[in-house]
């Protein structure tokens, strides 16, 4: 039987020009997405001191914001770490079990068809509901933060990699199999590797939602992060600081999804060479 090789043959490798350079951080990376940040700080700036149209108790000016975020950094940064710890457990956590999920009904018909309206019905339920719930059923701590980043974060991993899964181009099927490749070579040679771009995309969908549902378990948590830390403000009318720790949740969501987008990069750099431009 013939092997199936990870490497296409000397005379087929990619030109050298199509192969993307790695390490290479392209100025307006940077640029751009700072000159968006700069442009919805000026109209959150406009909306709440240049023309006055949110009330500063409901919307606090930026700079009202930033103040109350150096004054209490010794307790929204060691919440920030908290929360973030949360995020990526619960992540992390929700992706291994998603592609499993995944995995199991690319390969049964016959399970997709049987789980597959249970698993919408699960996504389907506001998740906000489960919080009250969840303090009865898994108790206080971690648990329920990390069940409800789960709860957040697994529906989009499974549906890309069943999709990812189910959609092997043709080509490379018929190839694997005029090679008489196996079942396990044919996964671990064609099927995964064209999938990992599709399971990628639901990775990238889940990364924020596995900070809201973070947020959201520390609302019904004795752990201190963020979540905690909006509550015990916004209970005593500090608003401003409130928003400190919003706007720490957006800036970690941010670093995390650059982060998954350049380990995407650096896993599947094949992706871009092979693909059409914007």
């Amino acid at each position: 039987m013939t092997e199936l090789t990870g490497s296409p043959a000397p005379d087929q490798a990619a030109p050298e020009a199509a192969v993307p350079r790695r390490g290479r951080i392209r100025p307006a990376a940077v640029a751009l997405p700072a000159l968006g940040l700069l442009i919805a700080v000026a109209i959150w700036w406009l909306v709440t001191s240049g023309l006055h149209l949110v009330h500063p108790a409901s919307l606090p000016p930026p700079q009202v914001v930033w103040s109350a975020l150096t004054r209490t950094s010794d307790v929204l940064l060691p919440a920030l770490g908290a929360t973030t710890l949360m995020t990526l457990l619960g992540f992390l956590l929700s992706s291994v079990v998603g592609v499993l999920i995944g995995l199991a009904l690319a390969a049964s018909r016959r399970a997709e068809r049987m789980f597959a309206p249970l698993l919408v019905a699960i996504n389907a339920v506001p998740k906000i509901a489960f919080g009250p719930l969840l303090v009865v059923a898994v108790g206080w701590g971690e648990k329920p933060i990390l069940t409800m980043v789960f709860l957040l974060c697994f529906f989009p991993i499974v549906l890309s990699t069943a999709t990812g899964l189910t959609t092997t181009p043709v080509d490379l099927a018929e190839l694997a199999r005029s090679l008489n490749a196996s079942r396990w070579q044919s996964f671990r040679k064609v099927r995964f590797p064209a999938a990992l771009p599709q399971i990628f995309v639901g990775l990238k969908v889940a990364m924020p939602l596995a900070a809201i549902g973070a947020v959201i378990g520390e609302f019904y948590s004795d752990k201190p992060g963020l979540g905690y830390q909006i509550l015990q403000y916004n209970g005593v009318g500090d608003t401003a600081t409130a928003w400190a720790a919003i706007v720490l949740i957006a800036l970690m969501s941010i670093l995390l999804y650059a982060a998954l987008t350049l380990v995407e990069r650096l896993t599947l750099p094949w992706v871009k060479a092979t693909t059409s431009a914007r």
